[in-house]
């Protein structure tokens, strides 16, 4: 029986003016996260205030897609965490697209990519950064945030509990 090959479609990153007109926007302390800036002492709203969240994510100049992931995410509850495959199943998608999405996110901590993890409860990466092990240059960072919400992570950096699923479009 044969099987059927995925052909990966290769994408190449072409900057426009509006990529270099965004560097020189000031919105806010966090529209461009970087790994340099300590974003963990930068206030996430509550769910009930995510109102300014999701009108700069519409009125942002991204991709659909983008946006939706994004607008997915100010759903989830602080001291919750969710996976990239909870959020892929719930977008048709798959869960390396909404990794790819959050890596682009300019908006974090305040559209909170935080609290997404990988689905056996490890970390995965932080601001475009993969972890190793539970490590990496932003690792450190993603833990606090999520320590600070009351997430429980254990000595392998693993998150405990059940995944977070109650999206709604």
């Amino acid at each position: 029986m044969a099987m059927a090959m995925k052909r990966k479609r290769a994408v190449e990153y072409i900057p426009t003016d509006a990529d270099s007109r965004r560097k020189h926007i000031k919105t806010s302390p966090s529209s461009s996260p970087s790994p340099s800036r300590d974003i963990t002492a930068e206030i996430v709203p509550p769910l009930e205030e995510m109102g300014p969240q999701l009108r700069r994510i519409a009125a942002s100049d991204r991709t659909a897609f983008e946006k939706r992931v994004w607008t997915l995410l100010c759903q989830i509850p602080p001291g919750c965490v969710s996976t990239y495959g909870l959020m892929a199943a719930h977008l048709g998608s798959s869960p390396r697209a909404v990794g790819n999405a959050l890596r682009r996110n300019p908006f974090a901590p305040q559209v909170p990519c935080h609290r997404i993890v990988a689905t056996g409860g490890a970390l995965g990466g932080f601001k475009g950064h993969p972890s190793k092990n539970g490590e990496g240059i932003t690792i450190g960072e993603k833990k606090s945030l999520l320590r600070r919400e009351g997430v429980k992570i254990d000595e392998k950096g693993r998150v405990l509990g059940t995944p977070w699923s109650g999206f709604v479009s």
